[in-house]
């Protein structure tokens, strides 16, 4: 008499590469959902979905490392729907909200942030870190394409919010995408925080702060994405000063080395 056997869509010994891929695409259909809400009007959702998005692109690779699910396809599919959810969506977003009135020129601003984007994704994925240099994991090369989608969303957000400087917040918007563009494709370190341990006394601390930080943004959605925005910029500074301070102990420890082998 056979057996019966289970119906099974993968094989126990995969279905650890799932979840990770699972978020990807949930991410990346956030994101193009957005672009439907952006041709509607519906700004507020639009970026709310962005949002959801940039957080389960944070979180599908840290899952996929803590369950050792990890993969080249993942990591592929992961660069695809980066491109999708950073590089495209929020850009056509700034275009029906701002850039269209400018034009050919703002479809040009538009295309030139998309293709800095793609190729900034495929800089990454061709990155290989050699062992001696594990520190420079702690970096990235250039602005992220998650950061660079929501950072050319700051006048929007700006505009969404209940602030009011009395200023046309729009007058930027061109120049702003341009600057964010290059900064995907420079050389320009900026911190990654994947490397960054927290101590068991901490972790109290942390998770008060991540329910702050949800609770902000359960409440003062626009306004906290602000204030995160203008955080990151000014970080940017501060993490090449960081960069060059570990790049300079590297240097040191290896000038020692070398001497020390002539000896």
């Amino acid at each position: 008499m056979e057996q019966n056997k289970k119906f099974k869509l993968v094989s126990s010994k995969k279905t650890r590469y799932l979840l990770p891929n699972i978020l990807t695409l949930g991410g990346v259909c956030l994101s193009i959902s957005s672009i439907k809400f952006s041709i509607d009007g519906n700004y507020n959702l639009a970026v709310i979905l962005i949002l959801f998005a940039a957080i389960l692109d944070a979180l599908d690779g840290r899952i996929a490392r803590l369950i050792k699910g990890t993969s080249e396809f993942g990591k592929e599919l992961d660069s695809l729907t980066d491109f999708v959810s950073f590089g495209i969506a929020p850009v056509l977003m700034l275009y029906f909200w701002d850039l269209n009135k400018y034009g050919k020129l703002g479809w040009a601003i538009a295309l030139i942030f998309s293709v800095c984007c793609v190729l900034r994704l495929a800089r990454f994925n061709l990155n290989k870190i050699e062992a001696q240099e594990e520190w420079k994991r702690n970096f990235f090369e250039g602005v992220p394409s998650p950061a660079g989608g929501l950072l050319i969303l700051t006048p929007l957000i700006y505009e969404l919010s209940e602030l009011n400087f009395n200023f046309d917040i729009k007058t930027i918007t061109p120049y702003l995408t341009i600057i964010i563009a290059f900064l995907l494709v420079s050389k320009i370190p900026t911190l990654s925080l994947k490397k960054i341990s927290i101590s068991s006394k901490a972790t109290v601390f942390l998770l008060l702060t991540i329910g702050i930080i949800f609770i902000a943004l359960l409440f003062y959605t626009f306004e906290t994405l602000l204030v995160f925005s203008l955080i990151y910029f000014f970080s940017i500074p501060v993490s090449y000063y960081i960069y060059k301070k570990y790049q300079k102990k590297y240097s040191e420890k290896i000038s020692e080395d070398d001497h020390e082998d002539i000896l």
